[in-house]
């Protein structure tokens, strides 16, 4: 959208790489969640303030000061995402016996996957076919006034059916015990064995894939003569937001799979670490050689982000893994918060290293960087007991 509007590539990531922040520090609101009304009040609540955001992008895109209001919308858009999914996570586990759990958690991640796809791929070749009517602001504010639409209604209909699950407790909580539960689970969090070996892990496993996410979409988007593909934003929702996700989940089902089996991490840790690494290099092979077919990109594409399911399946056994123990839910919440720390940081910067260098030297700088993802894979050691 912001590349459509003409803004650059270096304040596009920049900016767009803050709103990373609410997921990075979400552990240490999490109890204010728990701590203040019911799961499902907290849901409908932030589903309504998405809503009322979604709306104000529409209001505010056609405006001449659309740059600095609609980041502002979209840091709310941030917050009320990331408080929703403490309220969502919550009260899953709350609404549903341990049975009921295990037998909602593939359709739940079926219909996050829908998610993605709507967002990331219908919405965005919505934009694509308006884009041929209306200049493009206009276009990207009937996109945000559609899901504006639709964030309220659903937002209607769970107010309407979501089970009244909690009763609200009965002693009230005090300062000392709210802040305990944050202070003495972060505390012991820095206190587990390996630690400093782990938060390099966490930080620096993700690396070239933190780089290249703020860049491909706007390398897709480029001119012939700035070094891009110059796809159409249709086709940018095809094949990044339905043919990569669909790669992306693939990878992702094949990864859990193969790390379930016979030898579990231990057989697979580097394949998956090649996987996620090695297929970085067809950007490389995008930016030289610059092609036209639609087809080709979108397998490169499908293959880069397959790569990137499969491999990233190694991070995410290895945060349940680190999590256990003492404290585990809270020690989850602070490593997927270095998780997001991880994306964020390399993002501020990836915009101005892109302008500097061009696409090419871009992505070979990228691909370079996968060294780091191999050397920070041999610090850490996975539960044998699991294999």
């Amino acid at each position: 959208m912001y590349k459509r509007l003409g803004i650059g590539n270096a304040d596009i990531a920049f900016y767009t790489s803050w709103l990373y922040l609410p997921w990075v520090i979400k552990p240490f609101w999490s109890p204010i969640v728990d701590a203040f009304g019911t799961k499902r009040t907290w849901i409908i609540a932030m589903q309504l303030i998405i809503g009322a955001a979604l709306g104000g992008l529409a209001l505010t895109l056609p405006t001449p000061g659309f740059f600095k209001w609609s980041l502002a919308f979209f840091w709310l858009l941030a917050f009320s995402s990331a408080t929703h999914d403490i309220a969502a996570d919550g009260f899953y586990m709350l609404a549903l016996t341990k049975k009921e759990q295990a037998f909602y958690v593939g359709i739940r991640s079926t219909f996050y996957r829908v998610a993605i796809i709507a967002g990331q791929g219908l919405l965005i070749m919505l934009a694509g076919t308006l884009e041929l009517i209306y200049k493009p602001a206009a276009a990207w504010a009937t996109v945000m006034l559609v899901a504006a639409a639709l964030f309220l209604l659903l937002a209607a209909w769970h107010l309407a059916s979501l089970p009244r699950t909690e009763i609200l407790a009965e002693c009230p909580r005090t300062a000392n015990n709210f802040t305990g539960d944050i202070i003495k689970p972060f505390i012991s969090f820095f206190q587990k064995p390996g630690i400093v070996c782990a938060l390099a892990f966490m930080l620096l496993y993700r690396l070239p894939e933190a780089f290249l996410t703020k860049i491909t979409p706007l390398f897709l988007l480029d001119s012939v003569e700035g070094g891009g593909l110059a796809l159409t934003t249709a086709e940018i929702g095809f094949v990044q937001g339905t043919v990569g996700i669909v790669g992306l989940t693939l990878g992702g089902i094949l990864g859990g799979i193969l790390a379930a089996g016979k030898g579990g991490m231990k057989r697979w840790l580097w394949p998956m670490v090649a996987s996620i690494t090695i297929p970085d290099a067809l950007y490389i092979i995008l930016a030289y050689y610059q092609p036209e077919n639609l087809t080709l990109i979108g397998a490169f594409v499908f293959l880069e982000q397959f790569g990137y399911g499969f491999g990233f399946t190694a991070y995410m056994i290895y945060l349940l893994q680190f999590a256990r123990g003492e404290n585990s839910t809270a020690h989850y919440a602070f490593a997927t918060g270095f998780m997001a720390l991880g994306m964020m940081l390399p993002g501020l910067v990836s915009g101005m290293l892109q302008e500097l260098t061009g696409y090419l030297n871009f992505f070979i700088i990228t691909t370079a960087l996968c060294s780091v993802t191999f050397l920070v894979s041999a610090l850490v050691k996975f539960d044998a007991s699991e294999d």
